[in-house]
């Protein structure tokens, strides 16, 4: 199955997550299929939180691939955004 979710990066105490879409089968910092945004939760002043690409988002959710709870609240965040501005 097909899976759009967070994967970790940066450093100790500084995280940052790629939002991706993998094979729920590789690890959580695996081997993915394409990345399609990111998320820095410790973004301060000017730069940037969130960035998810809509489009390809919804091109692999009409293939069949499933949001990670985390995943679905962030997107959701996003096209709030996208509309409020």
């Amino acid at each position: 199955m097909v899976v759009i979710r967070l994967a970790r990066g940066g450093s100790k105490k500084r995280p940052f997550f790629n939002i991706v879409v993998a094979n729920s089968r590789q690890r959580r910092d695996g081997r993915f299929i394409e990345r399609v945004g990111f998320y820095n939760p410790v973004a301060s002043g000017a730069a940037e939180k969130l960035r998810v690409e809509q489009d390809r988002v919804s091109y692999w959710l009409g293939v069949g691939a499933q949001l990670s709870p985390t995943v679905e609240r962030l997107v959701g965040d996003a096209k709030k955004a996208a509309v409020a501005a």
